[in-house]
């Protein structure tokens, strides 16, 4: 199988990591993956803001959970209220991928780059999760006003997030299974 396709296949969702932090010089390759996959009409109205710094992840999750508490959800009440909750698993580096909600192919771009994001990592030997909670509450207005403070433009909306790390040498990686009936083709 080639280098791709196995890239493909070898990239998947951790939850747990290291306190080991992305090079400055593997995030660049991965925000320069971010740039280059499809876009509307090439438009490029996404935005990545990317996070190293623990103490402003640890102010992010605060002010998630602090939006999860307002929630009548009872899962996301639960989630705001816990000590040990934590929206991206505690990973180095956090990537906000953000865009023009005016734009009805936004969401998207997004997902197209947080997958290049993704496997631009994994390429890298670099462990990641996709985080959704921020994109959940980029609306409330103490998770605006971080979002705001950390250059995230003011009309844009957050699509979702990549944690990025290492996960421990003894971490277990569960086989991929295909969930029979995924795949029609008509020849």
């Amino acid at each position: 199988m080639n280098e791709v396709l196995n890239n493909i296949q070898a990239r998947h969702s951790t939850r747990v990591y290291t306190d080991r932090q992305v090079s400055a010089e593997n995030l660049n390759q991965i925000l320069q993956a971010a740039t280059y996959a499809p876009n509307g009409m090439h438009l490029e109205t996404w935005h990545f803001t990317a996070i190293q710094n623990k103490e402003i992840l640890c102010e992010l999750n605060e002010a998630v959970k602090k939006a999860f508490a307002k929630s009548s959800e009872p899962r996301l009440q639960e989630r705001g209220h816990s000590t040990t909750y934590c929206c991206y698993y505690h990973a180095p580096t956090l990537v906000i991928v953000s865009n023009e909600p005016t734009q009805w192919w936004a969401s998207m771009d997004c997902a197209c780059a947080l997958e290049n994001i993704f496997l631009a990592a994994r390429s890298l030997g670099i462990d990641s999760c996709w985080i959704n909670q921020i994109g959940q509450t980029c609306d409330d207005p103490d998770v605006r006003t971080l979002l705001n403070r950390l250059g995230v433009p003011a009309n844009h909306k957050v699509y979702g997030c990549a944690a990025l790390g290492y996960a421990p040498a003894d971490t277990v990686v569960k086989p991929k299974k295909v969930k029979e009936g995924t795949v029609t083709i008509i020849r």
